[in-house]
């Protein structure tokens, strides 16, 4: 009980509520032992007006009036004269003075917290103003003792009266908070646990229904994680549809490109120049799609297989990714070029390498084509100390928002009509199975600007 929520707020109304009345007890024990002493010194002056009145008393009607009053002796200032009025035998020297007549609340808390902490019998002093004017002063001693059980029964009654308070106040409290807070609290817990024995299940998703802030706030976060979530399961299972699909696809594919290629053999030998030279392009394309689709067969999974790493000069790579993009462009105005340094050659996976280059290309000259204006392609390598770097820009429309926000997520980049928003997301994949980084270069009016990073160590590159 007491690791729960209510139970602990249980205890700490408790001790609040404790607190609160000690608090209050130092005040009403100081105004207590106040109305003790006045009550004393009100006796006495009655019982010294009795004696002034008949002029004089017996000894054992002394002994009465002074016991009475609870006093030991009575002494009365009247008329500029100091008089001892009642007296009996004190059995001990007075110990301590007190002064009623302008104490400060300070000084009764200080002397009643002395009285009651402290257990030897003493005899003490106490001085006030007699009532109805009846003289200047009033003194009497009176026994300690008396003083200090009053105020011990008047503290326990206090104790009993403040743990009565406090139990019902926290009794109060803990059905309160266990109403408000707990119970909605641990209907929030269930449908966590709800949700969780099927998370796809958009049905189990909460609805926020709490009317306070706070706890409606914490189930309205909860509905947006749950929703995030269920709809990443249900892109999960696509995906895994997709990839099973894409293992029978490319199944039949590499049976139809392993043809495709026999015939692609046959027109190298033929005798006309065009046929002979194109021959040998189309023969690579086709080597490549044979290599994709048997890679993706043995993969058998939505990962890429590593890098086979070797050296090879870029500028050819990149005619070639040039000149099979230009079989594409029919009337458009899209110009490409290359601008590669001379001589320079890097080391990575060609045909990992010459299909990101692809994509990037072949998304540049959609874009650019879509909108209906010419542009400019233009691939630029380049290398440093530490990396390779290859640029890919175009001056075409540019990336809109919404595909700048989800750049490289699968089925959510891709920005152009029937597109699947896979190529920058694979072509990302590729590059990092490198070492090196895919990223968005420049974002300027008017074009588009992509760099690819190739480490020369064997270290990853961090930017």
């Amino acid at each position: 009980m007491f690791k729960s929520l209510s139970g602990r707020f249980l205890i700490l109304t408790m001790a609040f509520v404790m607190l609160a009345e000690i608090l209050i007890f130092v005040p009403s024990v100081a105004r207590y032992r106040e109305d003790f002493l006045l009550a004393r010194i009100e006796r006495a002056q009655i019982a010294s007006l009795a004696l002034l009145a008949n002029g004089q008393v017996d000894h054992d009607l002394e002994e009465e009036l002074l016991l009475n009053a609870g006093v030991y002796n009575v002494v009365l200032r009247r008329n500029e004269a100091r008089q001892l009025v009642l007296s009996s035998p004190i059995p001990s020297p007075v110990v301590a003075t007190y002064d009623l007549r302008d104490a400060s609340p300070w000084l009764l808390i200080r002397d009643a917290m002395v009285a009651l902490w402290t257990p030897e019998e003493s005899v003490l002093r106490v001085i006030g103003y007699p009532t109805q004017d009846a003289g200047m002063l009033i003194e009497v001693t009176l026994p300690s003792a008396p003083l200090r059980e009053a105020l011990m029964i008047y503290g326990i009654r206090i104790l009993w009266l403040s743990l009565a308070i406090s139990l019902i106040a926290a009794a109060l409290l803990f059905f309160a908070v266990r109403k408000v807070i707990v119970v909605p609290i641990r209907r929030v817990v269930y449908q966590m646990a709800r949700y969780a024995e099927a998370p796809e299940d958009a049905r189990r998703i909460i609805t926020p229904s709490n009317g306070i802030t706070e706890l409606r706030e914490a189930e309205e976060a909860l509905k947006s994680l749950e929703t995030e979530l269920t709809s990443a399961l249900k892109q999960k299972e696509r995906l895994a549809q997709l990839g099973g699909a894409v293992a029978r696809v490319s199944h039949d594919l590499r049976n139809i490109l392993t043809s495709a290629q026999l015939f692609a053999d046959r027109l190298e030998g033929s005798d006309d120049p065009t046929v002979a030279r194109m021959a040998p392009k189309l023969v690579r394309s086709i080597t490549r799609a044979v290599t994709l689709t048997e890679s993706t067969l043995a993969f058998g999974k939505a990962q890429e297989p590593p890098p086979s790493l070797t050296r090879f000069s870029l500028a050819d790579l990149v005619n070639d990714v040039l000149d099979s993009e230009r079989l594409a462009i029919e009337d458009d105005d899209i110009s490409l070029s290359a601008d590669v340094m001379a001589g320079l050659t890097v080391r990575a996976d060609s045909e990992q390498l010459h299909r990101v280059l692809s994509n990037l290309v072949r998304n540049a000259r959609q874009a650019i084509s879509s909108s209906g204006k010419g542009g400019e392609i233009c691939i630029h390598g380049e290398e440093d100390e530490e990396c390779w770097r290859i640029h890919v820009r175009d001056t075409g429309p540019g990336l809109p928002p919404k595909a700048r926000e989800h750049l490289f997520k699968p089925f959510s980049s891709s920005s152009k009509r029937g597109g699947t928003g896979l190529g920058l997301t694979i072509s990302q994949e590729l590059i990092r199975g490198h070492g090196g980084q895919l990223r968005l270069e420049a974002e300027y009016e008017g074009g588009t600007a992509f760099e690819i990073l190739l480490p020369k160590g064997d270290a990853e590159i961090n930017l």
